[in-house]
């Protein structure tokens, strides 16, 4: 097994404006580089706009931003999704993300962060998963997930209780830190699909 950090791109989903998935998108991210194990590459949507309509020849706008943010999902060994809630399913500008690219997801693992009210985001998360799966990527079955997430945290970003968020976050990334090592293995000695 490789000894290299695993390259893990968190991907904040959110572009509403007066969004909230940057404080839970940064958070998660600082969680993350506190491993010796894990190099981060945090990729906020709202800089990084992809259309709704999919063209195998894309406008030069948007053969730019593919040019920016390609490269990053490949070079990536894992991802960690951090996603809002809106209308009991993830945003379209997370949709638009996903459908751009294909083989940029395969064999590879993906960690769900969650937000939102009463159901903390989860219904979003829930609809994630076969759509990774239909991209043959692995999604963790531990996620973190914030219930009303604004009262959850202050006025800095910061979480008032820390503790079991801090710990759901461990136990995700351990699980991810796993599959990403195997999968980034497996597809040194096989390329996936051959």
């Amino acid at each position: 097994m490789s000894t290299s950090p695993l390259r893990l791109a968190v991907i904040c989903a959110s572009v509403r404006e007066g969004r909230f998935g940057p404080t839970v998108a940064r958070w998660f991210a600082d969680q993350a580089r506190q491993r010796g194990d894990i190099e981060v590459d945090y990729i906020d949507l709202a800089e990084h706009p992809l259309p709704t309509v999919l063209s195998q020849s894309p406008d030069s706008g948007t053969a730019e931003i593919l040019a920016q943010l390609t490269p990053r999902l490949e070079n990536a060994d894992a991802f960690v999704v951090v996603t809002p809630e809106y209308n009991h399913s993830y945003p379209a500008s997370l949709k638009s993300l996903i459908d751009w690219h294909y083989t940029q997801w395969r064999a590879k693992p993906v960690g769900l962060v969650s937000y939102g009210g009463l159901a903390g985001g989860l219904r979003a998360a829930e609809h994630l998963r076969p759509v990774f799966a239909e991209l043959h990527a692995v999604t963790i079955r531990e996620q973190v997930s914030f219930h009303n997430a604004w009262d959850r945290f202050d006025e800095n970003g910061d979480l008032k209780e820390p503790q079991a968020p801090a710990a759901a976050a461990k136990t995700m990334m351990d699980q991810l830190t796993w599959w990403a090592e195997a999968l980034r293995e497996a597809r040194r000695k096989r390329p996936y699909g051959q």
